[in-house]
């Protein structure tokens, strides 16, 4: 609590429901689930390397059904986080479509699960390491998928760091904004990597990964902090 107060003034909230403890608990469990779960997935496939092959690559091959459900697992736990939020935005420091953001992500990631990925940087062994164009309507819907994840949660970070501000936050804005910037950063040098610029190819699931655990961080972070926020004396 000490920890978290240090960030700010706290604002005055009503406590929360059982069912704003399971949603908003739901949120601060999704990043470390799907972290664990695509690091556990890519350590059993000795032909996999998690610094240079995306996470999406793993829903490929006949294994592909763990990070296919890891995909599904972390958007249903959004899912819940978005309407944990919701519940909560007319007392607490969340912005008016913030929520919508953070589901929007949850719902992209259930679509990536569903739709799997073209071949990228040489994985599946065999393919090349740059395609033409896409291999089916499928792929093309996966990348699509990731939008609302790499660019949308950048966004819903940049709403809460505005309103952070407002209640005089200070540390939670800057946490927020900072979290904004990276994920921008990395998601632009990330798909650099992807598209084989020869600097960065050779790290480019590492720039991912980074990217990723920066942003669930936040949204573990936030979700905690709904949370844990006390009451009005």
């Amino acid at each position: 609590m000490k920890g978290l107060r240090r960030f700010g003034s706290v604002p005055t909230q009503p406590p929360a429901t059982r069912v704003d403890q399971v949603l908003l608990g739901c949120g601060a469990a999704a990043g470390p689930i799907f972290i664990t779960g695509f690091m556990a997935a890519g350590a059993a496939r000795p032909d996999y390397d998690p610094l240079r092959h995306p996470v999406s690559s793993l829903a490929l091959g006949p294994d592909g059904w763990v990070q296919a459900l890891n995909f599904g697992i972390n958007g249903v736990l959004y899912l819940a986080l978005a309407a944990g939020l919701a519940r909560r935005r007319h007392a607490s420091t969340t912005p008016r479509g913030g929520p919508l953001l953070i589901g929007a992500a949850g719902l992209g990631q259930i679509i990536a699960g569903l739709f799997t990925t073209d071949p990228v940087s040489g994985y599946p062994p065999g393919t090349p390491v740059t395609l033409e164009r896409y291999s089916g309507a499928g792929a093309r819907v996966h990348d699509l998928a990731a939008v609302p994840v790499f660019l949308g949660i950048p966004v819903a970070a940049i709403l809460w760091a505005r309103t952070f501000t407002r209640h005089g936050r200070r540390g939670w804005a800057r946490y927020s904004a900072t979290t904004a910037g990276s994920m921008i950063i990395g998601f632009l040098l990330t798909s650099a990597a992807f598209a084989q610029t020869p600097a960065l190819a050779p790290r480019g699931g590492l720039l991912q990964r980074l990217t990723v655990t920066v942003g669930m961080s936040w949204l573990s972070a936030l979700s905690i902090q709904a949370l844990t926020t006390p009451t009005a004396a």
